[in-house]
């Protein structure tokens, strides 16, 4: 099956935007204070944001709470075109928990992260749809780590499901990573080696130890 090639068609879409002067409300999924920056800087430019931070997955409590505070702080620090608002998702470890249940043994990638993919933008849309938000899209696809077909064929269906349009993109292109990088070095934010659920901890402890120098969300 042919790839999408979704940074493409996120071109043609803010193109679009540009020529209409329209500067629509996005809620942006997202898993990190450093995947978000590159995002946030890029998008700033064409809609009013509004990070949305809800990822269940993350264990334990105080690693949740830490993530969501370094978010804030970026809000705070870093320069946009238009400033980012900020809404706090509940902590519903018992949802991840459940559908990881059969799956806590596969590799990074597989059954348990897609599904995991699909909790969060599923509660994406329904809060973009509840709150009359625009569009709705997440900052995933900027890890090297995360299946970007996955994560656009997730959103399609949730935009269908819950008739509100999602935003396709591939923040890794455009040397989107690498920028994100940068971003964290210059506002000191922390980066994690793991996407932040208990199995992706331990398989980065087995590669890596415990060191926390590179992101993997």
């Amino acid at each position: 099956m042919t790839k999408e090639n979704y940074q493409h068609i996120l071109e043609k879409t803010l193109k679009q935007l540009e020529q209409t002067k329209k500067r629509p409300r996005l809620l942006l999924h997202s898993c990190c204070g450093p995947c978000s920056s590159y995002v946030l800087e890029y998008l700033s430019t064409y809609f009013d944001i509004t990070i949305f931070y809800y990822n269940p997955n993350i264990a334990p409590f105080e690693e949740f709470t830490f993530r969501a505070e370094e978010q804030q702080k970026l809000l705070k620090e870093i320069s946009l075109a238009s400033p980012a608002s900020f809404l706090l998702g509940t902590y519903d470890s018992a949802a991840f928990f459940e559908l990881a249940k059969g799956h806590e043994n596969e590799p990074e990638g597989g059954l348990r992260c897609k599904a995991c993919y699909k909790l969060r933008l599923r509660k994406t849309a329904e809060e973009a749809k509840k709150e009359g938000f625009d569009y709705f899209t997440t900052t995933l696809s900027i890890s090297p780590h995360k299946d970007a077909q996955s994560l656009n064929q997730i959103g399609k269906e949730l935009s269908e499901e819950y008739d509100i349009p999602y935003l396709f993109s591939d923040f890794k292109k455009r040397d989107g990573y690498r920028r994100s990088c940068q971003l964290s070095e210059i506002y000191g934010l922390y980066r994690q080696n793991y996407c932040g659920c208990p199995y992706s901890k331990l398989e980065a402890d087995l590669r890596h130890g415990n060191s926390n120098q590179n992101s993997h969300n």
